[in-house]
């Protein structure tokens, strides 16, 4: 039988019993590497074939990803009706970004024109209505193949078989089911239901009553939701009006107000109704997008905080779970007219004022082709190497990871391209999926974007974000490190080379003419570093400098470089004029505005402001002037050029697609509608685990919980830690990481506070990493089965061998959770802040307790990782493992080792405290890089005897 990549090489030496029948000394010979130069060999030409069949192209890792997320492909008019609300999502939240809350501007020729301002519960209302309207349309209620529908499908048949198909029960029933099929089933997911008309139909009237009912809810505040009108009084108003003015049609009126009248709520407190109803559709919209067990862990809190009262205080260890009673009023104001926590509490506050802008930067740089580029980029740098595919793939994927945020789609977008050119080198397949789905999953622990959860901590902890960059870099950095090491060990052992270089790009060339995908990174880090900017406005200048940078590449050519980049200088010297002169801009001193005349420096600042503008609109008259210009470095995502051609063929102008004006403007749109999209499943996520939180904060629960936690862990640092690291885990399995992260930071983040000297950086920082880990861990590694579906691999040992490969993302939080000093923070608890120039000068605090840990965490995941590949310079053995593991562990977390040991002999009551000193720290971490370092060498030694050729033996001389 042919073998192809599935069952070639194991990936561990000892994991199969082939591998164990080859002598050491033969094994390079019994297993001759593969060629990765494009040549074939002629035993394996199937094999290749096979591999190109494999490769899936970008519609098929889209398609997959959109079967992933169960969303709808639309198409016509409701696809177009999307678009727009996407885009006006985005344009709302790129107002607040640039302009804050108050909506008004002033116009050329026109002057002051102001909407007026809003506050922040009605901000968070309009945001989270838009995405319950976009989650209703992109998101089918049901598909009618699940157990439920499936189960209900059959009660016509059977009542047919029995009562047969003219029965008057079995007409009605199937009558039924045609009802419930049309409005609600979409089994095709390319249409938008009746029941989804009326759900957003409902969304848009909780925003408009926040929106236009302003002073009624500041009353409730104080008087409660009973205080408010009926639903009766409320819908009935405009009607009575009506009537009045109809004259003799005013009956008409009156039968309307007659009919709300007799419905079965009509008698209820109409702000009551739509915060019961606005919650429901944030559960509605959970189970659709984030799916059903989401939803029901939400929903049980909702119901413990009206029913939890009727657990008993003297009941043992759960009776601190016992609350005072309320009532569905005050739990509906709580979860929904209130910005402290509910609904619209801090979760969905950071998501307007970080999450979405940052969600929307990364759409921007992925549709201006930067992605590709970022790939590209890894593969001219790497790709060459020793198993240069997988190491280009763990540097795509960090790149990408910085501008998506997402394990998933990061799997499924640079998997598509990396993971058949891994198997094609000669990876296995679950291997290559492991790799793709492990360095996919860094990307949310990766600086300077990072995921959802890094804005959710300036929040909940009140440190700035630049301090949170700062302390993740070094652990993010030896994550990828760590995976870099397996990947390299990898293709030692079994002999992987690399591509050939006709086969990547040069890398020279390469960075000539994409060197402007840099710039947006560099921009940010300098704004949140050196400026010291709020997040949002850093989000936003960079936003402003990727339009202004790609409108620039759009009208530049040898032919208008001249004219455009003269242009540009003209327009900001004449700006900056303006400013010395007249205080204000160019347009505004020409239609007569005028201000106080700024200072050189002052002046060249506000100038330096506008820079993006002037370019962006130098550079569209340009386009408009020029336009069949041909732009030699445009090269936009493909998404872009599709929508482009689609738009154009739409309106009759197939032509449109060439000009790069249209281009660009459509560029602009398709990457407000991605940003929209993508963020609709952050803000219902962020919107439901908000209840979470505010169940706990609305209840008491709080301090309870607390005490019951420090009972648990009877007191022992670890054994908190294990608890919080398992609880990450098992709640992130299928789990968007943000929702994981608020859940535990509400239940768990208090007791690690209390209970030890943990900086809170570090602990939040711990849950997050757990959190991300929870994606390429069995049994529902979403990451790694989504790499398993585009390499063709076993699902279960795609996510094993994830998981493995992630090892020292999971030892590493317990080492910066008991020694700060890796995440760059000296002092403890909340005392605990981003060391300084000052600290770094203070050689006997920096070396000892900085330098010596970041150095021993970086030489411990070579040891980890010659335990989980089981080669080093050649093989090792199983002893020789465990000895490896026990090396790495003594260099990167040596107090979870002690503390664990103290922690057992305290309960055997054989020892009394830690001995909380850096000097036991160092003394640990100095017998772990002993052992480390003979083990290297034994390794070494060993391995060039194998290799060393055997003198032929002597022959004994004969008579």
């Amino acid at each position: 039988m042919n073998r192809t990549h599935d069952e070639g090489r194991p990936d561990d030496p000892d994991d199969e019993d082939a591998s164990r029948s080859v002598p050491e000394t033969d094994a390079l010979a019994a297993d001759p590497p593969i060629r990765t130069d494009g040549g074939e060999s002629p035993a394996d030409d199937d094999r290749e074939a096979a591999s190109t069949d494999e490769e899936l192209s970008e519609e098929e890792a889209q398609e997959m990803l959109e079967g992933i997320d169960r969303k709808r492909t639309l198409s016509g008019w409701a696809a177009i009706l999307t678009s727009l609300v996407a885009i006006s999502f985005s344009v709302f939240q790129s107002w607040l970004a640039a302009r804050g809350f108050e909506f008004a501007a002033t116009i050329p020729l026109v002057g002051e024109v102001s909407l007026g301002s809003l506050q922040l519960l009605q901000v968070n209302s309009i945001h989270v209505a838009f995405a319950l309207v976009l989650a209703f349309v992109l998101f089918p209620a049901t598909t009618g193949h699940g157990r439920f529908a499936a189960a209900l499908s059959r009660v016509v048949p059977t009542l047919a078989s029995n009562l047969g198909e003219d029965h008057p029960v079995t007409r009605g029933a199937a009558g039924i089911r045609r009802f419930v099929r049309w409005l609600a089933i979409d089994p095709e997911r390319e249409r938008v239901t009746p029941l989804d008309l009326l759900f957003i139909v409902f969304a848009v009237a909780t925003a408009a009553y926040m929106v236009f009912e302003w002073s009624e809810i500041q009353r409730l505040r104080v008087f409660g939701l009973e205080a408010g009108r009926t639903v009766a009084e409320y819908l009935g108003a405009p009607f009575v009006s009506l009537s009045e003015t109809l004259g003799p049609l005013g009956f008409l009126a009156d039968a309307v107000v007659a009919a709300i009248g007799v419905l079965p709520f009509a008698d209820v407190s109409y702000p009551f109704f739509l915060g019961a109803v606005g919650v429901l559709l944030v559960l509605e919209a959970t189970r659709r997008s984030l799916g059903f067990y989401l939803m029901v862990i939400v929903a049980s809190f909702i119901v413990y905080a009206r029913f939890g009262y009727l657990i008993s205080p003297s009941m043992p260890l759960v009776g601190v779970l016992s609350i005072p009673e309320g009532s569905w009023a005050n739990i509906i104001q709580n979860l929904w007219y209130n910005t402290e926590n509910g609904v619209f509490g801090i979760p969905v506050t950071v998501s307007v004022q970080f999450i979405y802008i940052f969600i929307l930067f990364g759409a921007f740089l992925e549709m201006s082709g930067a992605g590709q580029w970022f790939i590209d980029l890894a593969y001219a740098a790497t790709g060459t190497r020793k198993g240069g595919p997988a190491k280009a793939s763990i540097l795509a994927s960090g790149f990408m990871g910085t501008i998506s945020g997402s394990s998933i789609a990061n799997t499924v977008t640079t998997g598509a391209f990396t993971i058949p050119l891994m198997k094609r080198s000669g990876y296995r397949s679950e291997f290559a999926g492991a790799v793709e789905a492990s360095a996919s999953s860094g990307g949310q622990i990766l600086p300077p974007v990072m995921g959802a959860a890094a804005f959710l901590m300036i929040e909940f902890i009140g440190v700035p974000f630049s301090d949170i960059i700062i302390a993740a870099a070094i652990p993010a950095v030896v994550f990828f490190f760590g995976v870099w090491v397996m990947v390299h060990l990898e293709a030692t052992r079994a002999g992987i080379g690399g591509l050939d270089r006709s086969e990547v790009v040069d890398l020279g060339k390469h960075l000539v003419r994409g060197w402007f995908y840099l710039i947006p990174l560099v921009l940010l880090m300098y704004y949140l570093l050196v400026e010291r900017l709020t997040v949002a406005r850093s989000a936003w200048f960079t936003l402003i400098a990727i339009m202004a940078l790609l409108s620039v590449v759009a009208a530049y050519s040898e032919r208008t470089r001249v004219p455009l980049l003269g242009a540009i200088a003209a327009a900001f010297v004449a700006q900056l004029g303006s400013y010395v002169t007249t205080g204000v801009g160019v347009i505004d001193a020409v239609t007569g505005g005028s201000g106080e005349p700024l200072g050189a420096t002052a002046a060249l600042f506000a100038a330096a402001g506008d820079l993006g503008v002037i370019a962006i609109f130098v550079s569209l008259v340009v386009m408009l002037v020029r336009p069949a210009l041909d732009s030699p470095l445009l090269e936009f995502d493909d998404a872009v050029d599709e929508a482009a051609d689609n738009v154009a063929n739409a309106v009759s102008r197939p032509s449109l697609s060439d000009l790069n004006v249209f281009r660009y403007v459509t560029f602009i749109g398709k990457s407000m509608d991605s940003g929209a999209r993508t963020s609709t499943e952050v803000v219902v996520a962020v919107a439901a685990a908000g209840i979470i939180p505010g169940v706990v904060s609305a209840t008491g629960l709080g301090p309870n919980l607390t005490a019951l936690i420090k009972a648990v862990a009877g007191g022992s640092i670890v054994l908190l830690l294990l608890f919080t690291a398992i609880a990450s885990i098992i709640l992130g399995m299928g789990m968007p990481t943000t929702v994981t992260y608020i859940i535990l930071v509400s239940l768990l983040g208090p007791a690690i506070a209390q209970s030890s000297d943990i900086p809170l950086l570090a602990a939040h920082l711990f849950i997050l990493y757990f959190g991300v880990i929870a994606d390429i861990t069995p049994p529902v590694a979403v990451a790694a089965y989504a790499a398993s579906g585009i390499a063709r691999s076993n699902p279960f040992r795609t996510g094993t061998k994830a998981f493995s490969l992630s090892l020292n993302k999971a030892i590493v939080p317990f080492a910066f959770a008991l020694t700060p000093g890796i995440l760059l923070l000296r002092g403890r608890g909340e005392s605990a802040a981003v060391i300084t120039f000052a600290d770094v000068a203070e050689v006997g605090y920096f070396v000892p307790e900085v330098v010596i840990p970041v150095a021993g965490v970086f030489i411990g995941v070579i040891g980890l990782g010659a335990t989980v590949i089981g080669y080093l310079y050649g093989r090792v053995s199983q002893t020789e493992r465990a000895l490896f593991a026990l090396s790495a562990f003594l260099l990167m977390a040596p107090m979870l080792l002690l503390n664990a040991a103290f922690d057992l002999g305290s309960f055997l009551g054989l020892v009394g405290t830690v001995p909380d000193t850096v000097a036991v720290d160092l003394a640990m971490r100095a017998v772990g890089g002993v052992l480390f370092g003979a083990l290297a060498v034994k390794n070494r030694r060993e391995t060039r005897e194998r290799a060393a050729p055997t003198p032929p033996e002597q022959v004994e001389p004969t008579n």
